[in-house]
């Protein structure tokens, strides 16, 4: 209570005091406090303002950032087969090369002997060209089947092959990098009935 009484006896001494300045003064004094609180506006606008154009410029940065990132992924995926591409030139110069000499040669035997030496060194070009991109084809023929590498399409009856192994292939599977690119269409062996029915009796 008597610090209450204190705090107020203060307010009063100090209203007391300014009622007893000088008006000039006293305005000269709001007039300096004022301008105290001017300044200190004019700084923190012009610190959020510089804030603001920081903003800005990440924004604009960021922006020309994708841009550049969208413009180098289309650029990328445009070219992404060129060295493919370019390699498989080759086996384009070789087919038109088989094609001529099937034109100039002299007989039926040599053109077709002269087409096929043409097709079996493209087809061996093209080859080596996939392997060296990572190609690789999948083992099938004589192989257990392979539910992940092999798709049958078959089965048949079999003496010379154990049930469950691949007897034909209709279609390679090829591996790319290793990973499965294209499974193998095969044929897959099975026991003979009579053997089976045999068994079952027995």
């Amino acid at each position: 209570m008597d610090k209450e009484m204190e705090q107020k006896k203060a307010s009063e001494a100090a209203t007391g005091e300014e009622a007893c300045k000088d008006p000039k003064e006293l305005a000269a004094e709001y007039e300096e406090a004022a301008e105290q609180l001017r300044k200190e506006l004019d700084e923190k606008t012009k610190e959020a303002e510089e804030f603001r154009n920081k903003y800005l410029r990440k924004c604009a940065d960021f922006e020309n950032y994708k841009k550049r990132m969208d413009k180098e992924k289309s650029a990328l995926v445009s070219f992404a087969n060129e060295e493919l591409i370019k390699e498989l030139l080759g086996v384009l110069d070789n087919l038109e090369r088989a094609l001529e000499h099937f034109e100039e040669s002299p007989s039926e035997e040599a053109a077709v002997n002269s087409l096929r030496s043409g097709v079996e060194l493209t087809l061996k070009n093209m080859h080596d060209i996939l392997k060296k991109f990572g190609l690789k084809e999948i083992e099938a023929k004589g192989k257990p089947f392979d539910p992940t590498m092999h798709e049958a399409l078959s089965h048949e009856e079999s003496e010379e092959y154990e049930s469950g192994v691949v007897i034909k292939e209709l279609q390679k599977g090829y591996l790319l990098n290793e990973r499965l690119l294209r499974p193998s269409l095969v044929v897959v062996a099975k026991g003979p009935s009579g053997k089976r029915e045999s068994e079952t009796s027995n």
